[in-house]
Protein backbone atom coordinates (compact mmCIF):
# COMPACT_ATOMS: atom_id res chain seq x y z
CA UNK A 1 0.00 0.00 0.00
CA UNK A 2 1.43 3.36 -1.00
CA UNK A 3 0.64 6.46 1.00
CA UNK A 4 1.54 9.87 -0.33
CA UNK A 5 2.49 12.67 2.00
CA UNK A 6 -0.04 15.31 2.93
CA UNK A 7 -0.53 17.96 0.26
CA UNK A 8 -0.30 21.62 1.11
CA UNK A 9 -1.21 22.20 4.77
CA UNK A 10 -2.83 25.43 3.53
CA UNK A 11 -5.74 23.53 2.03
CA UNK A 12 -5.86 19.93 3.21
CA UNK A 13 -5.32 17.77 6.27
CA UNK A 14 -5.06 14.09 6.95
CA UNK A 15 -7.08 13.00 9.99
CA UNK A 16 -6.82 9.59 11.62
CA UNK A 17 -7.92 7.41 14.50
CA UNK A 18 -5.96 4.49 15.94
CA UNK A 19 -6.68 2.22 18.90
CA UNK A 20 -3.06 1.59 19.87
CA UNK A 21 -3.58 -0.68 22.94
CA UNK A 22 -1.00 1.40 24.80
CA UNK A 23 -2.20 0.57 28.30
CA UNK A 24 -0.27 -1.12 31.08
CA UNK A 25 -1.92 -4.53 30.82
CA UNK A 26 -0.68 -4.79 27.23
CA UNK A 27 2.89 -5.05 28.55
CA UNK A 28 2.32 -7.35 31.54
CA UNK A 29 3.47 -10.56 29.84
CA UNK A 30 6.89 -9.07 29.10
CA UNK A 31 7.52 -8.03 32.70
CA UNK A 32 8.99 -9.86 35.66
CA UNK A 33 6.31 -11.43 37.83
CA UNK A 34 6.67 -8.78 40.55
CA UNK A 35 5.86 -6.06 38.01
CA UNK A 36 2.79 -7.67 36.48
CA UNK A 37 0.28 -5.39 38.20
CA UNK A 38 2.25 -2.16 37.79
CA UNK A 39 -0.16 0.47 36.36
CA UNK A 40 2.78 2.60 35.15
CA UNK A 41 4.20 0.06 32.69
CA UNK A 42 3.31 2.14 29.62
CA UNK A 43 5.12 5.18 30.98
CA UNK A 44 8.22 3.10 31.78
CA UNK A 45 8.34 1.80 28.22
CA UNK A 46 7.74 5.29 26.80
CA UNK A 47 10.75 6.57 28.73
CA UNK A 48 13.15 4.08 27.14
CA UNK A 49 12.36 4.57 23.45
CA UNK A 50 13.18 0.92 22.77
CA UNK A 51 9.91 -1.01 23.05
CA UNK A 52 9.47 -2.69 19.67
CA UNK A 53 5.67 -2.74 19.75
CA UNK A 54 5.56 1.00 20.43
CA UNK A 55 8.25 1.60 17.78
CA UNK A 56 6.02 -0.20 15.27
CA UNK A 57 3.06 1.98 16.24
CA UNK A 58 5.25 5.05 15.77
CA UNK A 59 6.35 3.74 12.37
CA UNK A 60 2.74 3.34 11.26
CA UNK A 61 2.07 6.95 12.27
CA UNK A 62 5.21 8.06 10.42
CA UNK A 63 4.12 6.17 7.30
CA UNK A 64 0.57 7.58 7.21
CA UNK A 65 1.61 11.00 8.55
CA UNK A 66 -1.74 12.29 9.84
CA UNK A 67 -1.97 15.95 10.78
CA UNK A 68 -4.48 15.14 13.51
CA UNK A 69 -4.77 11.72 15.13
CA UNK A 70 -6.79 10.33 18.02
CA UNK A 71 -5.16 7.50 19.95
CA UNK A 72 -7.54 5.27 21.89
CA UNK A 73 -6.30 3.11 24.77
CA UNK A 74 -3.41 5.40 25.66
CA UNK A 75 -3.15 5.45 29.47
CA UNK A 76 -3.80 8.78 31.18
CA UNK A 77 -1.52 10.45 33.70
CA UNK A 78 -1.90 13.90 35.20
CA UNK A 79 1.75 14.42 34.23
CA UNK A 80 1.87 14.72 30.41
CA UNK A 81 5.66 14.38 30.39
CA UNK A 82 5.17 10.68 31.21
CA UNK A 83 2.70 10.00 28.39
CA UNK A 84 2.30 12.18 25.28
CA UNK A 85 5.53 14.11 25.63
CA UNK A 86 7.60 10.94 26.10
CA UNK A 87 5.86 9.22 23.17
CA UNK A 88 6.48 12.20 20.89
CA UNK A 89 10.10 12.73 21.94
CA UNK A 90 11.29 9.13 22.24
CA UNK A 91 9.35 7.47 19.42
CA UNK A 92 7.65 9.84 16.96
CA UNK A 93 10.57 12.29 16.79
CA UNK A 94 12.89 9.36 16.07
CA UNK A 95 13.05 7.77 12.62
CA UNK A 96 11.65 4.25 12.73
CA UNK A 97 13.15 1.91 10.13
CA UNK A 98 14.04 4.75 7.78
CA UNK A 99 10.71 6.56 7.98
CA UNK A 100 10.85 10.32 8.40
CA UNK A 101 10.29 11.41 11.97
CA UNK A 102 7.13 13.34 12.75
CA UNK A 103 6.34 15.96 15.36
CA UNK A 104 3.11 16.97 17.07
CA UNK A 105 3.61 20.29 18.87
CA UNK A 106 0.01 20.26 20.16
CA UNK A 107 -1.98 17.65 22.00
CA UNK A 108 -5.05 17.21 24.17
CA UNK A 109 -4.80 14.71 27.02
CA UNK A 110 -7.55 14.62 29.63
CA UNK A 111 -8.91 12.44 32.43
CA UNK A 112 -11.28 9.56 31.72
CA UNK A 113 -13.78 7.51 33.73
CA UNK A 114 -12.01 4.16 33.47
CA UNK A 115 -10.82 2.90 36.83
CA UNK A 116 -12.40 5.83 38.71
CA UNK A 117 -14.31 4.61 41.77
CA UNK A 118 -18.07 5.17 41.67
CA UNK A 119 -18.67 4.38 45.33
CA UNK A 120 -21.45 1.97 44.32
CA UNK A 121 -21.62 -1.77 43.57
CA UNK A 122 -22.23 -1.38 39.83
CA UNK A 123 -21.61 -4.99 38.77
CA UNK A 124 -23.92 -6.44 41.44
CA UNK A 125 -21.39 -8.94 42.81
CA UNK A 126 -22.08 -7.95 46.41
CA UNK A 127 -18.67 -6.31 46.83
CA UNK A 128 -17.73 -2.65 46.66
CA UNK A 129 -14.43 -2.14 44.90
CA UNK A 130 -12.51 0.97 43.89
CA UNK A 131 -11.83 -0.18 40.33
CA UNK A 132 -12.84 -2.87 37.85
CA UNK A 133 -16.57 -3.41 37.46
CA UNK A 134 -17.46 -0.85 40.13
CA UNK A 135 -15.59 1.99 38.42
CA UNK A 136 -17.47 4.55 36.29
CA UNK A 137 -15.77 2.87 33.33
CA UNK A 138 -14.17 -0.55 33.56
CA UNK A 139 -10.49 -0.30 34.41
CA UNK A 140 -8.00 -1.88 36.75
CA UNK A 141 -6.61 1.54 37.63
CA UNK A 142 -7.61 5.15 37.05
CA UNK A 143 -6.75 6.32 33.54
CA UNK A 144 -6.52 2.90 31.91
CA UNK A 145 -7.66 2.88 28.24
CA UNK A 146 -7.46 6.67 28.08
CA UNK A 147 -7.40 8.92 25.00
CA UNK A 148 -4.86 11.26 23.44
CA UNK A 149 -5.28 13.69 20.54
CA UNK A 150 -2.10 14.68 18.70
CA UNK A 151 -2.14 17.65 16.34
CA UNK A 152 0.22 19.53 14.05
CA UNK A 153 -2.16 22.49 14.32
CA UNK A 154 -2.98 24.63 17.37
CA UNK A 155 -5.78 23.57 19.69
CA UNK A 156 -8.10 26.18 21.21
CA UNK A 157 -7.69 24.75 24.69
CA UNK A 158 -10.01 27.32 26.30
CA UNK A 159 -12.88 26.16 24.06
CA UNK A 160 -12.50 22.40 24.57
CA UNK A 161 -15.70 20.79 25.85
CA UNK A 162 -15.54 17.53 27.82
CA UNK A 163 -18.43 15.39 29.03
CA UNK A 164 -16.72 13.00 31.43
CA UNK A 165 -19.15 13.59 34.31
CA UNK A 166 -22.40 13.79 32.34
CA UNK A 167 -24.88 11.48 34.08
CA UNK A 168 -26.48 8.72 32.08
CA UNK A 169 -29.87 9.33 33.72
CA UNK A 170 -29.92 12.86 32.30
CA UNK A 171 -30.11 11.63 28.70
CA UNK A 172 -33.75 11.62 27.55
CA UNK A 173 -35.06 8.21 26.46
CA UNK A 174 -31.93 6.56 27.85
CA UNK A 175 -31.52 2.80 28.03
CA UNK A 176 -31.17 2.50 31.80
CA UNK A 177 -34.75 1.29 32.22
CA UNK A 178 -34.10 -1.52 29.69
CA UNK A 179 -31.27 -3.04 31.71
CA UNK A 180 -32.98 -5.76 33.74
CA UNK A 181 -32.29 -8.95 35.62
CA UNK A 182 -33.79 -12.18 34.32
CA UNK A 183 -36.72 -11.77 36.73
CA UNK A 184 -37.57 -8.40 35.19
CA UNK A 185 -36.27 -6.27 38.03
CA UNK A 186 -33.93 -3.35 37.39
CA UNK A 187 -30.27 -4.35 37.14
CA UNK A 188 -28.95 -1.09 38.57
CA UNK A 189 -29.98 0.04 42.02
CA UNK A 190 -31.59 3.44 42.47
CA UNK A 191 -28.33 4.57 44.08
CA UNK A 192 -26.32 3.41 41.04
CA UNK A 193 -28.65 5.15 38.58
CA UNK A 194 -28.13 8.44 40.43
CA UNK A 195 -24.35 8.43 40.02
CA UNK A 196 -23.57 6.40 36.89
CA UNK A 197 -21.94 8.44 34.16
CA UNK A 198 -22.80 7.95 30.51
CA UNK A 199 -19.30 7.89 29.08
CA UNK A 200 -17.14 4.88 29.85
CA UNK A 201 -14.06 7.04 29.11
CA UNK A 202 -15.11 10.55 28.06
CA UNK A 203 -16.58 12.47 25.15
CA UNK A 204 -14.53 15.42 23.88
CA UNK A 205 -15.18 18.32 21.51
CA UNK A 206 -11.72 19.70 20.65
CA UNK A 207 -11.47 22.75 18.35
CA UNK A 208 -8.34 22.62 16.16
CA UNK A 209 -7.30 25.75 14.26
CA UNK A 210 -6.24 24.79 10.72
CA UNK A 211 -4.97 27.99 9.10
CA UNK A 212 -7.78 30.00 10.66
CA UNK A 213 -10.50 27.43 10.00
CA UNK A 214 -11.82 25.54 13.02
CA UNK A 215 -12.15 21.77 12.86
CA UNK A 216 -14.01 20.27 15.82
CA UNK A 217 -12.68 16.84 16.73
CA UNK A 218 -15.44 14.84 18.42
CA UNK A 219 -13.58 12.06 20.21
CA UNK A 220 -14.79 9.08 22.22
CA UNK A 221 -14.31 5.37 22.88
CA UNK A 222 -17.61 3.76 23.91
CA UNK A 223 -17.57 0.59 25.96
CA UNK A 224 -17.55 -2.66 23.98
CA UNK A 225 -21.06 -4.19 23.87
CA UNK A 226 -19.81 -7.43 25.45
CA UNK A 227 -18.24 -8.59 28.74
CA UNK A 228 -21.57 -8.48 30.59
CA UNK A 229 -24.48 -10.88 31.02
CA UNK A 230 -28.06 -11.36 29.82
CA UNK A 231 -28.92 -7.88 31.10
CA UNK A 232 -26.70 -6.50 28.27
CA UNK A 233 -25.69 -3.43 30.27
CA UNK A 234 -22.61 -2.82 28.12
CA UNK A 235 -24.60 -3.20 24.92
CA UNK A 236 -27.11 -0.59 26.06
CA UNK A 237 -24.35 1.73 27.25
CA UNK A 238 -22.51 1.46 23.93
CA UNK A 239 -25.77 2.39 22.20
CA UNK A 240 -26.31 5.47 24.32
CA UNK A 241 -22.67 6.60 24.14
CA UNK A 242 -23.00 6.71 20.35
CA UNK A 243 -26.50 8.21 20.57
CA UNK A 244 -24.89 11.07 22.48
CA UNK A 245 -23.13 12.22 19.28
CA UNK A 246 -26.39 11.94 17.30
CA UNK A 247 -28.04 14.22 19.84
CA UNK A 248 -25.03 16.55 20.15
CA UNK A 249 -25.13 17.26 16.42
CA UNK A 250 -28.89 17.87 16.40
CA UNK A 251 -30.36 21.30 16.89
CA UNK A 252 -33.00 22.45 19.33
CA UNK A 253 -34.51 20.36 22.08
CA UNK A 254 -32.75 17.13 21.11
CA UNK A 255 -29.45 18.64 22.30
CA UNK A 256 -30.67 20.97 25.04
CA UNK A 257 -30.29 18.33 27.74
CA UNK A 258 -26.52 18.16 27.24
CA UNK A 259 -24.19 19.83 29.74
CA UNK A 260 -20.41 19.69 29.75
CA UNK A 261 -17.95 19.46 32.62
CA UNK A 262 -17.89 23.26 32.93
CA UNK A 263 -21.70 23.38 33.19
CA UNK A 264 -22.30 24.87 29.74
CA UNK A 265 -25.54 23.71 28.12
CA UNK A 266 -26.34 22.59 24.58
CA UNK A 267 -24.96 20.75 21.61
CA UNK A 268 -22.64 21.42 18.71
CA UNK A 269 -22.37 25.03 17.54
CA UNK A 270 -19.59 24.93 14.98
CA UNK A 271 -19.39 24.18 11.26
CA UNK A 272 -16.74 21.52 10.52
CA UNK A 273 -16.43 18.40 12.62
CA UNK A 274 -14.75 15.02 12.47
CA UNK A 275 -15.99 12.18 14.69
CA UNK A 276 -13.02 10.02 15.64
CA UNK A 277 -12.63 6.87 17.69
CA UNK A 278 -13.04 3.20 18.26
CA UNK A 279 -16.82 3.24 18.61
CA UNK A 280 -17.00 -0.52 19.22
CA UNK A 281 -19.96 -0.82 16.86
CA UNK A 282 -20.71 -1.68 13.26
CA UNK A 283 -23.85 -0.89 11.26
CA UNK A 284 -23.98 -4.39 9.75
CA UNK A 285 -22.42 -6.95 12.10
CA UNK A 286 -21.28 -7.69 15.64
CA UNK A 287 -22.84 -7.75 19.10
CA UNK A 288 -23.80 -4.09 19.30
CA UNK A 289 -27.20 -2.60 18.59
CA UNK A 290 -26.54 -1.64 15.00
CA UNK A 291 -29.25 0.94 14.44
CA UNK A 292 -27.56 3.76 16.32
CA UNK A 293 -24.34 3.36 14.32
CA UNK A 294 -26.33 3.43 11.10
CA UNK A 295 -28.19 6.49 12.38
CA UNK A 296 -24.94 8.32 13.12
CA UNK A 297 -23.54 7.57 9.66
CA UNK A 298 -26.82 8.82 8.14
CA UNK A 299 -27.08 11.97 10.29
CA UNK A 300 -28.14 15.01 8.20
CA UNK A 301 -24.91 16.84 9.08
CA UNK A 302 -22.65 13.90 8.25
CA UNK A 303 -21.08 13.51 4.82
CA UNK A 304 -22.32 10.31 3.20
CA UNK A 305 -18.94 8.85 2.23
CA UNK A 306 -17.99 5.25 1.57
CA UNK A 307 -16.13 3.62 4.45
CA UNK A 308 -12.36 3.31 3.94
CA UNK A 309 -10.97 -0.05 2.82
CA UNK A 310 -7.76 -2.08 2.88
CA UNK A 311 -6.34 -5.00 0.96
CA UNK A 312 -5.09 -6.59 4.17
CA UNK A 313 -8.57 -6.59 5.66
CA UNK A 314 -10.00 -8.13 2.52
CA UNK A 315 -7.35 -10.86 2.51
CA UNK A 316 -7.84 -11.63 6.20
CA UNK A 317 -11.37 -12.95 5.61
CA UNK A 318 -11.71 -13.66 1.87
CA UNK A 319 -15.21 -15.10 2.26
CA UNK A 320 -16.60 -12.01 4.01
CA UNK A 321 -17.74 -9.29 1.58
CA UNK A 322 -17.39 -6.69 4.35
CA UNK A 323 -13.81 -7.66 5.25
CA UNK A 324 -12.34 -4.83 3.16
CA UNK A 325 -14.00 -2.39 5.60
CA UNK A 326 -12.76 -4.12 8.77
CA UNK A 327 -10.57 -2.15 11.13
CA UNK A 328 -9.95 -4.77 13.81
CA UNK A 329 -8.05 -8.04 13.48
CA UNK A 330 -10.95 -9.95 14.97
CA UNK A 331 -13.14 -9.01 12.02
CA UNK A 332 -15.31 -5.91 12.34
CA UNK A 333 -15.24 -2.30 11.23
CA UNK A 334 -15.42 -0.37 14.51
CA UNK A 335 -12.96 2.52 14.10
CA UNK A 336 -14.20 5.65 12.35
CA UNK A 337 -13.28 8.95 10.75
CA UNK A 338 -16.72 10.49 10.14
CA UNK A 339 -16.79 13.97 8.64
CA UNK A 340 -19.27 16.82 8.38
CA UNK A 341 -20.87 17.76 5.08
CA UNK A 342 -20.00 21.36 5.80
CA UNK A 343 -16.51 22.67 5.26
CA UNK A 344 -14.84 19.60 3.73
CA UNK A 345 -14.27 17.71 0.51
CA UNK A 346 -12.85 14.21 0.88
CA UNK A 347 -9.73 13.58 -1.20
CA UNK A 348 -8.71 10.08 -0.11
CA UNK A 349 -9.14 7.55 2.69
CA UNK A 350 -7.83 4.21 3.85
CA UNK A 351 -7.18 1.67 6.56
CA UNK A 352 -3.54 0.90 7.30
CA UNK A 353 -3.70 -2.85 6.81
CA UNK A 354 -1.16 -3.83 4.15
CA UNK A 355 -1.87 -6.86 2.01
CA UNK A 356 0.42 -9.83 1.66
CA UNK A 357 2.53 -8.17 -1.03
CA UNK A 358 2.41 -4.61 0.32
CA UNK A 359 5.04 -2.75 2.31
CA UNK A 360 4.58 -2.67 6.07
CA UNK A 361 2.67 -5.93 6.47
CA UNK A 362 5.05 -6.94 9.30
CA UNK A 363 3.69 -4.04 11.37
CA UNK A 364 0.29 -5.72 11.62
CA UNK A 365 1.39 -9.35 11.49
CA UNK A 366 -0.16 -10.17 14.86
CA UNK A 367 -1.42 -8.62 18.09
CA UNK A 368 2.10 -8.11 19.48
CA UNK A 369 3.34 -6.35 16.35
CA UNK A 370 1.35 -3.19 17.07
CA UNK A 371 -2.34 -3.49 17.99
CA UNK A 372 -5.41 -5.59 17.28
CA UNK A 373 -6.88 -2.47 15.60
CA UNK A 374 -5.78 -0.70 12.44
CA UNK A 375 -5.32 3.01 11.83
CA UNK A 376 -8.14 4.60 9.82
CA UNK A 377 -7.42 7.85 8.00
CA UNK A 378 -9.06 10.32 5.68
CA UNK A 379 -7.57 13.21 3.74
CA UNK A 380 -9.77 16.27 3.62
CA UNK A 381 -9.72 19.52 1.70
CA UNK A 382 -11.00 22.44 3.77
CA UNK A 383 -13.39 24.86 2.17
Amino acid sequence: MQLVGCVSAQTSIRVATFNVSMEADNYRASEASQNQNDPTLLFKHLATGDNQQIKNIAQIIQRVRPDIILLNEFDYSSDPSLGPEAFIKNYLNVSQQGQASIDYPYFYYGPVNTGVASGVDLNNDGKLENSGGDAFGYGRYAGQYGMLLLSRYPIHMQDVRTFQTFLWKDMPDNSLSKIKNTDGSAWYSAEAMEVLRLSSKSHWDIPVDVDGKIVHVLASHPTPPVFDGPENRNGFRNHDEIQFWNDYLSSGEQANYIYDDKGDIGGFSGERFVILGDLNASPDAGDGQRTMMADLLAHPLVSQLSLPTSLGGKESKPDDPNAQYHTAAWGLGVDYVITSKAGFSSLDAGVFWPGENESGKELVADRKSSSDHRMVWRELSLR
